[in-house]
């Protein structure tokens, strides 16, 4: 694997010359700095040198090239946020900016029922709030779940259905969204939104939610001849979930 390499000869210009045709193939080699002041005093000279036909026409200084095309490319965000917000995508654009800028929530103790999701931050009317997060599953496997879960001892149904097909499960894999309440005269409401043509239930707000202040929506549970008691003891209660 030892063998001698060539002496790099040097051309008539004071450049070395490469011996294989290209500087590529020859590896790392250090440059004289004999060699190198020589080069850049070439190049400055060459770019402070003025053209013979520019004493009388001024030419008006061009930005570089990479501050031109960052303000093309903050324009170009511009005019699709624009064009996002005057559009039905805005709820594509609130559900990016909720990722990236979460909700500052927490549970604990609820005067409704067991747990709940109370408010760290003042929270604006319209603004999502959360996503509801857990497993999708059909409605078989949604039957079969909730039998399981009456015989391991899970009063709580924690299950969401999005549509005829689809139900969202968090009961064992979801986010603090299972802790909300329900109310009959609620700060926030379900709405399910389509992103990267999957389906996604996401918590608005109704109306300001005060910092410390309880979220709630209403369950919407299909009327059934077994009653479940509602707690949430607003005025207007109906009295049961169901």
């Amino acid at each position: 694997t030892s063998f001698s390499t060539p002496k790099k000869k040097k051309r008539d210009d004071g450049m070395r010359e490469h011996v294989t045709g290209c500087a590529r193939s020859e590896g790392y080699y250090k440059i004289d700095k004999k060699d190198k002041l020589k080069y850049l005093n070439n190049s400055r000279a060459f770019a402070e040198e003025p053209p013979a036909d520019t004493q009388v026409r001024i030419i008006p200084a061009q930005p570089h090239a990479s501050t031109r095309a960052g303000s093309e490319r903050r324009s170009e965000q511009r005019r699709l946020l624009s064009s996002f917000t005057g559009s039905c995508d805005s709820d594509l654009l609130k559900f990016n900016q909720l990722k990236f800028r979460k909700k500052k929530l927490k549970f604990c103790k609820s005067h409704i029922h067991d747990w709940g999701l109370f408010a760290m931050e003042p929270i604006a009317a319209d603004e999502m709030v959360i996503e509801y997060v857990g497993q999708n599953i059909r409605q078989v496997i949604a039957d079969m779940r909730e039998k399981r879960y009456e015989d391991e001892g899970i009063g709580s149904s924690y299950m969401f259905r999005v549509d005829h097909d689809t139900i969202i499960d968090a009961t064992k894999c979801g986010n603090f969204a299972r802790f909300i309440n329900h109310s009959c005269n609620p700060n926030c409401y379900a709405k399910v939104i389509t992103v990267e043509s999957q389906k996604k239930i996401v918590i608005y707000s109704k109306q300001h939610i005060n910092v410390n202040e309880e979220i709630t929506y209403d369950y919407k549970f299909p009327i059934e001849d077994v009653k479940i008691p509602c707690l949430c003891g607003s005025e207007n209660c109906r009295g049961t979930l169901n």
